[in-house]
């Protein structure tokens, strides 16, 4: 195989280059159509915005240039076989839950897992079990699933589909997969893995190894998070003989878009060019960016920098790429950093009571990280003093993690007959508790569900979302008003 082809993009631009009229869709005809005022940003883009037609091939029955565009995305990535997704991770997600789980079947998922999991688990009418992963009790992030969990889960659920986790987790911990693929191999189960923000793992040696290089069975990735496709392109990895790969590619097609868009499947074709070629430099240049700001931040004591080294911390590895920045006196909680930052020009990924999650990539530049260090001094200089040391936090601390609630779920059912059959209501947070949620909970970022449809909603969730809601979080599937819904089942209708 060619790695410095890209098969996609190429036919695109020798089609935009020919002299052909359109008597096709889409309706702005190369962008011809195009609102004039627009046409400094979208005309170039749009001249390769065209569909099926002769010699462009077709998503969902490729054959050439889009065939070839997969395979080499495959043998860049370590995958037997690959899709290209233009429906993001969320896409691949439930074609990989539907392809293992019909109406009623059980598997075993990360307690964190993003929502579209759980819409995932509703479309297939599973049964989850949910494994809570391990909480570092320093920062409250998840460090991934213990070991001994999942021996537990497949001993007391042996007809379980498979095991689905999250890795990386939003904030970049990686846990190792060599037990863990050992552990369901032997049982013939298959591993199942949201790697959403790990797209980049395994081209650096800094990084963590991907979910493929262990033996992961299907791999999940968000090419447009980390790597260079445009936003929604993602990508699904298949190797092994566990998953039956006619299901994923029939709920792919039911799934997707039957007009998928051509610029985004084609910077598909580029990103993954990128990594196939000049991976490790690229992303290099990346990691260095992300220790020049480092550096420049141990001139300033207002603020300090967590996790940010891409060694090995114990088992589990860290992405150099994210980076969790908090006030060091506690004076600022996560929520009021990111207002901060946003007014001064530098937008984050998500905040949380106590800190602010940085995101960097290869395209990253030293620039970037001098304006935010710029930003992080102004807001320094703009408090009451200084702070030298860690002084007692103004900010609170989080009244719940997933160590709060037992290690192994019972059965979660998700068939929606069962609540099609149920009224809701909603009801304030505090009388909330001890009732069935209706649905899912979710801060967002980072999308992932505090209460599921079907969990019973307990004291100390509530207390965990009391805080949120107090701090400003954007939590969707509740009323945020004067006075916090929760929605709830209330008895079967008539």
């Amino acid at each position: 195989m060619n790695k410095h082809k890209t098969p996609l993009y190429e036919r695109l631009i020798e089609h935009a280059g020919g002299k052909h009229t359109s008597f096709h869709v889409p309706g702005h005809k190369s962008g011809q159509g195009l609102e004039a005022s627009a046409r400094p940003y979208y005309e170039a883009i749009l001249q390769l915005d065209v569909t099926e037609i002769a010699g462009l091939d077709d998503l969902h029955h490729p054959e050439e240039a889009i065939l070839e565009a997969q395979q080499l995305a495959a043998d860049c990535f370590g995958a037997e076989e690959t899709f290209f997704l233009v429906n993001g991770s969320t896409v691949g997600n439930l074609a990989m839950i539907l392809s293992v789980c019909r109406r009623g079947e059980l598997l075993l998922v990360q307690r964190d897992v993003h929502k579209s999991v759980i819409h995932g688990l509703m479309l297939a009418g599973a049964r989850a079990v949910f494994l809570n992963p391990e909480v570092d009790p320093e920062t409250g992030m998840t460090l991934g699933l213990p070991l001994e969990a999942v021996e537990l889960a497949l001993s007391k659920y042996p007809e379980a589909k498979g095991l689905l986790i999250t890795r990386p987790s939003y904030y970049g911990t990686a846990m190792p997969l060599e037990s863990l693929v050992h552990l369901l191999h032997d049982r013939e189960k298959p591993l199942l893995v949201d790697e959403a923000h790990g797209a980049h793992f395994g081209f650096h040696p800094a990084l963590p190894k991907s979910a493929l290089s262990y033996g992961a069975d299907v791999v999940v990735q968000s090419t447009h998070k980390l790597l260079t496709s445009m936003t929604m392109g993602a990508m699904l990895h298949v190797q092994g003989n566990l998953i039956e790969r006619k299901e994923i590619k029939l709920y792919l097609t039911m799934l997707q878009s039957s007009s998928p868009s051509y610029p985004l499947m084609a910077s598909l074709d580029l990103s993954r060019k990128q990594m196939h070629t000049n991976g490790e430099e690229l992303l290099g240049q990346g990691i260095a960016v992300v220790e020049h700001f480092k550096e420049r931040m141990q001139g300033l004591n207002r603020f300090e920098l967590q996790t940010t080294k891409p060694e090995e911390i114990g088992s589990i590895h860290q992405d150099p790429f994210k980076v969790i920045l908090r006030d060091r006196g506690g004076l600022m909680s996560g929520f009021e950093l990111k207002d901060a930052l946003e007014a001064r020009g530098c937008f984050v990924e998500l905040a949380d009571p106590q800190a602010v999650l940085l995101v960097f990539s290869l395209a990253s530049t030293q620039e970037d990280a001098g304006r935010l260090v710029e930003a992080l001094e102004d807001i320094d200089n703009s408090a009451t003093g200084h702070v030298t040391h860690r002084a007692e936090s103004n900010v609170e601390q989080p009244a719940y993690t997933y160590s709060t609630v037992p290690g192994l779920s019972e059965p979660v059912s998700f068939d929606e007959h069962v609540y099609r059959q149920k009224g809701t209501a909603q009801l304030p947070l505090d009388e909330a508790i001890g009732q069935i949620s209706a649905e899912m909970i979710v801060p967002y970022p980072p999308g992932i569900p505090i209460l599921c449809p079907g969990e019973r909603i307990s004291e100390e969730v509530v207390g965990y979302l009391t805080q949120l809601v107090r701090m400003g979080a954007r939590i969707h599937g509740m009323i945020s008003g004067e006075v916090p819904m929760l929605p709830v089942l209330i008895a079967g209708r008539e």
